[in-house]
């Protein structure tokens, strides 16, 4: 079973994404999956911002 994802877990995946690309820790046999994965982890972690976004905004919004 997969685990759910969390905004939290989203986060420290990409930081951790990030500190092994700027370290040069990432083999180029990786890269292309580490990118991919970071381009979706950001797209999903701004999903989350905008959906919470909205819910605050539909809330003050009544």
């Amino acid at each position: 079973m997969a685990k759910k994802l969390s905004y939290e877990k989203a986060l420290e995946e990409l930081e951790t994404i990030v500190e092994e690309l700027q370290g040069e820790l990432v083999n180029i046999d990786d890269l292309e999956d580490k990118t991919k994965r970071a381009a979706y982890l950001i797209d999903w972690c701004r999903d989350k911002l905008k959906g919470a976004e909205k819910q605050i905004g539909d809330l003050f919004n009544k």
